[in-house]
């Protein structure tokens, strides 16, 4: 029987260790340590930094669980542990270059399939670019990769296109990332005619591996074979060539998952639970990823430039230091807003020391997680050239194959994780970041992963002895619930909705954000009441029945509309933000007052 589990997270910029103990039938979190990542440091080995995390448990609970740089085990009263496990994204987690036929189609497959097990999608490319690239083999030749995969043509088809396009490859194989891999592995997950011909084509220079075609039909979609393939070769080829990898997988006894698909699995488990669709947003050091649930479909997006600390530098591709600026309750300063840009870039890994500088990196949160759920949008929708058979009644609702498939009205769980959600000073900035940064809509649960545990529930549910006992812990706190009816823009101070809970009856206004106590009870009816021409999520008009959970927080308001506009003259928006982040309670009042 476990009694003591410990399990680590390494990450880009910090390795976490929680120490798990059962007591009373019940598993409880003893205590949780960090110690910065060194897999990139001048020593280059993962495991520098987690024992100097592990060390700092034993420190803090007096408990011993390290002996000459190995795991004491079984557990006993003076320490040691019984299970580890261990899940990871270090290093940037597992490169893939998607090759396919067409941008669209093929290609768009390959992307969701590497991204829904964990990787992250360096390069796409398509067979019209290869044409037009031959004289430019050298750029396909540096892009940074773990592995190529090769998507084309469905089952039957022509074969001369997808054999074309792994020629090129074979041509222009990216360098491998680690010295000591021996070649690069191409999954080929194509036209399965083309099979025999492949070995004939690359030769020797690519290891190549063959999994079912991810489209053996134009309307059928066929992700997990190439999901499994792509772990696999994440734990044979970067985990063991990663410096300290390979220690790490001896001590986990090979348990170690990457960390987007350890948090897909929980994600998955809840929408499953509660038979709703949920929407995670998880910003790391290097990247900020976004996961949906959608009809119990997984799906998960990643921006691999735009992160909190090692790939902040980039962040300015994407965005400008005027959208920075809009979020501050400041003069707007573009001076302000690149200095703090560039001094992170020097020291990434730096904390806020000042209320200025938390306001600007929450700032730039703000920034990444809208820019990241627009990719997202694009990237999760139906299949593309699926052939629509309509009916005369479809005349008005001419939707197209391609279209998106998140819907925030029917979101009804939105998990928030990564530092710098996780270890918000207040609560309630975090919910300003997540009510900011991705607007929801309707009614929607706001969950913050406070403990950063989240990444752990995912990897402990695939132990079956401890999987029907760690629910007695909870993966994430419910910060409050959000009521936004969305509708046309209507004259400020304007009631949009009624909210009945309990015997207490709130008002949902234009351009205001708000708080309301639903009461002490762990749960309560309520009936939102929208304005005839404002939706909650059953319509314009219609009122919806729901229940509302006890929170931290309890209701929120939200009429500021959607999308959120914020007052172009410089005064107003200072005003505006101030009062909304004064409802919410989101910083001292001291420091909204400066500068008025």
């Amino acid at each position: 029987m476990l009694e003591r589990i410990l399990i680590a997270d390494v990450g880009t910029s910090f390795t976490k260790v929680s120490l798990l103990e059962h007591k009373a039938g019940k598993w409880l979190i003893r205590e949780t340590a960090a110690a910065p990542t060194t897999v990139d440091s001048s020593k280059s080995d993962v495991m520098i930094g987690l024992q100097r995390a592990i060390c700092k448990l034993e420190s803090w609970t007096g408990l011993k669980l390290l002996s000459e740089k190995h795991l004491i085990s079984p557990s006993g009263t003076s320490g040691g542990i019984d299970w580890f496990a261990s899940t990871s994204s270090a290093g940037g987690g597992l490169q893939v270059l998607v090759a396919g036929l067409t941008e669209k189609i093929t290609v768009e497959s390959g992307h969701r399939a590497a991204l829904g097990a964990g990787a992250v999608v360096t390069e796409v490319l398509s067979l019209n670019q290869a044409n037009t690239e031959l004289r430019s083999l050298e750029r396909v030749r540096n892009v940074p990769c773990d592995m190529i995969l090769v998507t084309g043509g469905t089952d039957g088809g022509n074969i001369s296109d997808v054999l074309a396009l792994a020629e090129f490859l074979s041509l222009a194989t990216p360098k491998i990332r680690f010295q000591n891999q021996a070649k690069m592995p191409l999954v080929y997950a194509g036209n399965i005619e083309a099979r025999p011909y492949l070995k004939e084509i690359i030769g020797d220079s690519l290891e190549i591996i063959c999994v079912d075609n991810i489209r053996p039909s134009m309307e059928r979609e066929s992700l997990e074979p190439v999901r499994q393939a792509i772990q696999e070769i994440f734990l044979e080829h970067v985990m063991s060539s990663a410096p300290g990898f390979k220690t790490l997988a001896l001590w986990a006894q090979n348990r170690v998952k990457p960390t987007p698909v350890a948090i897909g699995a929980v994600l998955t488990h809840l929408a499953s639970k509660t038979k709703q669709d949920i929407l995670g947003v998880d910003m790391g050091g290097a990247t900020t990823d976004i996961f949906s649930i959608i009809n119990g479909q997984f799906y998960r997006s990643v921006l691999a430039n735009v992160g909190m600390s090692q790939s902040m530098g980039s962040l300015f591709e994407e965005t400008t230091p005027a959208l920075i600026n809009r979020w501050l309750p400041m003069d707007e300063d573009e001076y302000l807003v690149r200095n703090w840009h560039l001094n992170k870039i020097i020291r990434p890994t730096t904390l806020p020391q000042t209320m200025e500088e938390l306001m600007l990196e929450q700032s730039f949160a703000k920034e990444a997680i809208r820019l990241s759920l627009n990719h997202h949008r694009l990237l999760v929708t139906g299949l593309k050239g699926v052939k629509i058979q309509r009916q005369v009644g479809d005349v008005f609702t001419q939707h197209g194959s391609g279209t998106t498939l998140v819907d925030l009205l029917k979101t009804r769980s939105l998990i928030g994780l990564g530092g710098i959600i996780s270890n918000a000073p207040r609560h309630s900035q975090a919910l300003s970041i997540m009510l900011d940064g991705i607007q929801p809509e309707g009614i929607t649960d706001i969950y913050i992963d406070t403990g950063g545990f989240l990444p752990y529930a995912g990897i402990l549910s695939a132990n079956g002895e401890t999987e029907s006992r760690i629910s007695s812990i909870e993966p994430a706190t419910l910060i409050g619930t959000c009521i936004a009816p969305v509708g046309p823009r209507v004259k400020q101070g304007t009631t949009i909705a009624t909210v009945d809970v309990g015997n207490s009856s709130h008002r949902v206004v234009a351009g205001e954000i708000s708080l309301a106590c639903p009461g002490n009870s762990p749960e309560v009816k309520a009936k939102i009441t929208p304005r005839r021409d404002f939706n909650v999520g059953e319509g314009n008009g219609n009122p919806v029945q729901t229940t509302i959970f006890q929170s931290e927080m309890g209701l929120v308001l939200d009429g500021r509309g959607r999308p959120l506009l914020l007052p172009k003259e410089n005064s107003l928006r200072k005003t505006t933000l101030r009062i909304w982040y004064e409802a919410l309670g989101v910083y001292p009042l001291e420091a909204l007052r400066v500068g008025c």
